[in-house]
């Protein structure tokens, strides 16, 4: 249990370090009005989107290959890219909104994640039906893309706060087994690499609910 908790402890100690670094650049580039237009008017945000995807897949296919250095560079560089392609919050929404979003965010995320620590059902059960939600709502963004139904909008908004927080509770799950199945005996380097890499998916899970909670709290503004 103590080598359990500690693998916890430093998958949360690497998202929150990701995640501040991830507010830093947000609020500096969002409270820069030359920047932020210069970043939205160009061809800098489609590299942004290149950028960070071409990140997540490095790190997810070549973690095993490359140094712990490495990984944590990357996970940096990954939090500072969604901090830049984040900005946009920043200047859209009022302090007091973003506010109420980040910790509400964080009540849902911790609540979850302390379900999945002291839950003696198996998450992972669920894993399909997950994943098949995850490619509804993607299909779904796209349709909306074309009809721009505000009212899809929103409830697809309630779906990702309510499937993020379901993904967070199988993702700490999933961090779990990984620890019991690599023993006690995994070495410094392989240690911080596999924390990095469960870093990234709690942190893109806290990102997601994030994001649909402000856009329910702006609907709500609109409203």
């Amino acid at each position: 249990m103590a080598r359990e908790n500690g693998l916890l402890k430093n998958v949360y100690l690497w998202m929150t370090a990701g995640l501040t670094l991830t507010a830093v650049v947000a609020y500096a580039i969002g409270s820069n009005p030359a920047l932020l237009s210069r970043i939205y008017s160009s061809g800098m945000y489609l590299l942004l989107v290149i950028a960070q995807l071409a990140v997540v897949f490095i790190l997810s296919a070549r973690l095993h290959r490359m140094s712990a250095r490495s990984a944590v560079i990357s996970f940096a560089l990954y939090s500072v890219i969604t901090g830049a392609m984040l900005s946009s919050i920043v200047a859209i929404y009022t302090g007091a909104m973003v506010s109420r979003a980040f910790f509400t965010t964080a009540l849902m995320f911790g609540g979850m994640s302390l379900y999945a620590m002291t839950t003696k059902r198996n998450l992972s059960n669920w894993s399909s039906i997950f994943v098949m939600a995850l490619w509804g709502m993607i299909a779904a963004s796209i349709l909306n893309l074309i009809f721009h139904s505000e009212g899809l909008y929103y409830i697809m908004s309630f779906i990702g706060v309510v499937l993020f927080c379901g993904i967070t509770a199988w993702d700490t799950q999933k961090i779990i087994s990984l620890n019991n199945s690599y023993g006690y005996n995994v070495d410094e380097e392989t240690y911080v690499k596999l924390s990095i890499l469960c870093a990234l998916e709690l942190y893109l899970d806290f990102i997601n609910i994030f994001l649909y909670l402000i856009r329910i709290f702006g609907n709500n503004r609109r409203n």
